[in-house]
Order: C-alpha cells, then structure tokens, then sequence
C-alpha cells in the first residue's frame, strides 16, 4: 500500500483496488453483513457493541457509525458495501451518491440526466491550477 498508482491522479475519484480491498477488509465485512436481517437489528439495539465485532480501525469505526460516506471510501470501504450501510439508515443509492458529492438527490439526478460531471477540470488533478 502507498505506491503511486496512474489514477492516482484522477480528481473525486478513489479507485477500489487490491490494496483499498486489503485496507478495508474488515469495514466491507462490517457493512456486508448488514444485508441479514439478524444483523441489522443487533445493530440497531447496540450500534456500539455491534460493530466491535469487526476489527476495523478507529477512523473506519468512526466513520461508520457517524456516517461518513466519502470518508468510508477513503478508508477503504467498497461502495456496494458502504451502501448497505446506507440503506440500514434509509438511503437509497441515488441518494447516497447525491450525499457524496454534496449535491442532493434531485440535482445529482439532474446532473446524470444530462450527462453527469463536465470533463473541463475532472480529467486529472494536474491540470488544476491551484494544486
């Protein structure tokens, strides 16, 4: 973990390679098994004692349990994943997408109508003028 990689320079994106699936291994396993019912009501009961049962690191377990969404990722969550966790809180994936790049539901959905980001200043992070 920690090479540069190519993408490493693309902007708002976080790429789920082996090395974030090793990193967030434990966080993935915590979010996954929030799809049995079983699981999500120990959850709800006890957030706390239940998410002591994954060996996460402190950032993961903190951003878990406060909703974190791009920290999630950041820390190695998968987005499939991360979005159980969303829909144990009542979040759709359009929604959570919209949380993540702090647009809203409705304007996120606008956004990929008519044809999602402008490329102008997403193509690499090398291009911006203010790094």
């Amino acid at each position: 973990m920690g090479t540069k990689k190519p993408y490493d320079d693309i902007p708002g994106t976080i790429v789920f390679d082996s090395d974030q699936a090793a990193r967030g291994y434990h966080l993935n396993q915590f979010c996954i098994s929030l799809r049995l019912q079983a699981n999500r009501d120990a959850f709800k009961a006890d957030p706390e004692a239940y998410i002591d049962n994954f060996p996460m690191t402190p950032q993961q377990r903190e951003a878990a349990l406060n909703q974190e969404w791009n920290r999630l990722l950041e820390l190695g969550g998968n987005i499939y994943y991360t979005s159980k966790l969303a829909a144990f809180h009542g979040i759709n994936f359009q929604g959570l997408a919209g949380l993540m790049t702090g647009k809203g539901t409705q304007a996120y959905r606008d956004m990929m109508i008519a044809g999602g980001r402008p490329i102008d200043g997403n193509r690499y992070k090398s291009e911006w003028d203010d790094k």
